[in-house]
């Protein structure tokens, strides 16, 4: 027996072992993300690329989650662990059909490339629907819980999870290939890196992304400072390039001039595989001294070590006999409907919701993304078997009139070419004054908020102008109101919008998922209450907001700002009383009492944390969250546990310790600002902590 087939020894054994037989020519080909097969040693072709930021992606049918930022909305790290463990269940059911039939092709195998762990620092950045919002700890939180799904805890590695992008990687989308964004030791420390270290430390997980961007003048993929963070923080598993980012380095970046200067300075520094063309200048670089065959060879190493874990050259794995047949079952979609659930936040309701079926007998559903399954979807999304749009849910769930009006474009000022402006205006109107209430749904979608490449739309490379709703749905917007009718707007879109209208009651559905649009319709008639809270501060314009390019955390997030917040992180309305009391800080844990007055209810407990000693963030911290699900009148004991690392700051080198003694503990279901207690209608607990 060859010995890396030997599976009493370890994957570094056994990667060493094979890669030892591997001519160098060899060992170099596997460092391409669509590495070719070795047909003498017994390796089929594999292409490392793979998505799954919110279920399998762009592989065909699969489960579709809410987007990343509508998990994290949820606030509950076993339903996003459980959305994982469906993700990586259908990978590898899929995965085991693809192998069958001799597919090995894109999207087929099981190194997942999610999830992505930026911080959402700036509302403008397209691509902010993909993370888990704005702040480190909740990041890091919703980002192990997804490693530990993917992965799992068996024998064999499920699928491989990949924190990305390395590092400081937030926008602005349209100069992402020759941008230099530069942080302060301690913004790096305190926000920027966090998560990563997290996950590398407390997760395990498997893979690290780079980012496309340099970092303080490196190239992010080549980045000796990031590189060393990932040795102190005991990385062992694979680095990726992001998709033909070290081709930049010369063409956008210059601190190469050739592309073969390029593959070399990537390698040298650490990045085992790339993610686009330019590692088949490897065996040239080689030739030239620019790297050494003992470069080339560590770096297969690395990425057969993970093929091992993955269980690839072992007769059979507990994995194996997954069948096709749980590719969108009808288990993984009632997750995907409670993660839906769990995610919308109702940011406004002035006591019309849940609608009375007694008194309401015609709903008007009105607007661009009432009937849009792309408004579902979010970006690396798969395909699901049925999709549930805002109207179907709705139609699906009242039995009176539903009259539907799509009363503008998305974007356009008008929906047929020949048409002339505003040429639906009418038809929303008359939809309107014919109604007892108006669902109007706006909002964007991953068209035209998204990745530069992935977008064709008014706006810059996929990046927001600012947080309004394009001018096609302001108008209709205004012009619904106008009519006197009561109005619910019902918003999906994955970053902060300000609708600027003061209807009855405002609900922002993300992008929710395929079983969006039942979700929606069982808060909009009682059948559940909304329980999600926001994962990011909704601002009131971007005017306030420093440059975007800015990558100071000043005046950003809800740990740095005070300023310009229409609604706050942490803030979201349910249609229960949740009151809290007696909070304690026992043996590591804040521990305190909730009590529903109200409707039966779902709700989120939420600890924040004041370090009252000069190094520490301007503001709170959020350091702790639990679900809770009551009803009326029930009452329980919750105990959640704070981290040591609650109690650190950061100083101005980026050093991370306890620098005070003095702390006080928050306890609510919101933050404990003066806003968020003003919108909510309730106070937050607080003690004094002292060592």
């Amino acid at each position: 027996m060859k010995k890396y087939l030997d599976e009493t020894l370890s994957a570094q054994e056994r990667a060493e072992a094979l890669v030892a037989e591997m001519t160098i020519e060899e060992a170099a080909s596997q460092l391409r993300y669509d590495a070719p097969a070795v047909e003498r040693l017994g390796i089929p072709s594999y292409n490392w690329w793979n998505e799954a930021a919110h279920g399998f992606a762009r592989s065909g049918t699969a489960t579709m989650f809410p987007q990343a930022i509508g998990l994290a909305a949820c606030f509950d790290t076993d339903l996003v662990e459980r959305a994982a463990e469906i993700t990586s269940t259908e990978a590898r059911a899929k995965y085991n059909a693809y192998q069958r039939h001799g597919d090995h092709d894109i999207y087929k195998g099981l190194t997942i490339w999610a999830p992505n762990i930026n911080i959402f620092r700036d509302p403008r950045w397209g691509r902010g629907h993909e993370t888990f919002g704005e702040d480190p700890f909740l990041t890091a939180e919703n980002g192990k819980a997804y490693v530990r799904g993917l992965q799992g805890s068996g024998k064999t590695m499920k699928a491989a999870a990949c924190a990305k992008h390395f590092a400081v990687h937030s926008g602005p989308e349209a100069v992402r290939h020759e941008f230099n964004a530069e942080a302060t030791p301690k913004d790096m420390e305190e926000t920027y890196l966090y998560a990563f270290e997290e996950l590398i430390k407390n997760a395990g997980v498997e893979g690290v992304m780079g980012a496309y961007n340099r970092v303080n003048g490196e190239p992010a993929c080549a980045s000796k400072f990031l590189m060393s963070k990932l040795d102190e923080w005991g990385f062992d598993g694979y680095f990726v390039s992001d998709c033909w980012a070290i081709r930049d380095f010369h063409e956008h970046h210059m601190v190469t001039s050739s592309p073969v200067e390029s593959a070399a300075m990537a390698l040298k520094t650490g990045c085992d595989v790339n993610c686009g063309c330019t590692y088949v200048h490897l065996l040239s670089a080689l030739e030239e001294g620019l790297v050494t065959e003992e470069d080339i060879r560590k770096a297969a190493v690395h990425l057969m070590r993970t093929r091992i874990r993955l269980g690839m050259f072992d007769k059979k794995t507990e994995y194996d006999d997954i069948p096709y047949s749980v590719t969108s079952c009808t288990l993984h979609k009632l997750t995907s409907l409670e993660c839906a659930e769990k995610s919308i936040v109702m940011l406004k309701n002035n006591g019309i919701l849940p609608l009375d079926e007694s008194t309401v007998g015609t709903i008007a559903v009105i607007g661009p993304n009432s009937n849009s399954r792309i408004a579902l979807e979010g970006n690396y999304c798969g395909t699901a078997d049925r999709y549930i749009t805002f109207l179907e849910g709705i139609q699906d769930r009242f039995t009176g009139r539903v009259i539907y009006s799509e009363g503008c474009h998305l974007y356009k000022d008008r929906t047929s070419v020949l048409a002339q402006e505003g040429d639906r205006y009418a038809e929303a109107l008359a939809a309107a004054e014919n109604s007892d209430v108006v669902i109007l749904c706006v909002g964007l979608d991953a068209t035209i908020e998204g990745e530069e490449g992935d977008t064709g739309n008014e706006f810059s490379s996929g990046d927001k102008k600012g947080l309004l709703l394009p001018e096609s749905q302001q108008k209709l917007i205004r012009m619904i109101m106008d009519t006197g009718k009561p109005v619910i707007i019902v918003c999906a879109a994955g970053s902060a919008i300000n609708t600027e209208a003061d209807a009855d009651a405002i609900l922002h559905a993300w992008y929710p998922g395929s079983e969006g649009g039942k979700a929606l319709a069982e808060i909009l008639f009682g059948d559940i209450s909304p329980s999600g809270k926001l994962p990011l501060t909704f601002y009131e314009s971007t005017e306030k907001l420093p440059d975007f390019t800015d990558y100071s955390m000043k005046d950003r997030t809800y740990r740095y700002t005070t300023d310009n917040i229409l609604y706050p992180f942490g803030f979201g309305l349910t249609y229960g009383n949740i009151v809290c009391s007696d909070l304690k800080y026992e043996n590591g844990s804040a521990v305190l009492n909730v009590e529903n007055l109200g409707d039966r209810t779902d709700d989120v407990v939420e600890v924040y944390i004041k370090d009252h000693s000069e190094n520490a963030v301007p503001n709170v911290s959020l350091c702790g969250f639990k679900r809770v699900s009551l009803d009326r009148g029930e009452k329980t004991t919750v105990a959640i546990p704070i981290n040591e690392k609650a109690f650190t700051a950061v100083d101005e080198n980026g050093n991370r310790r306890r620098f005070g003694n003095s702390f006080t503990l928050y306890a609510g279901t919101h933050q404990p600002d003066e806003l968020s207690k003003k919108l909510a209608g309730t106070e937050c607990l607080s003690i004094e902590i002292n060592f």
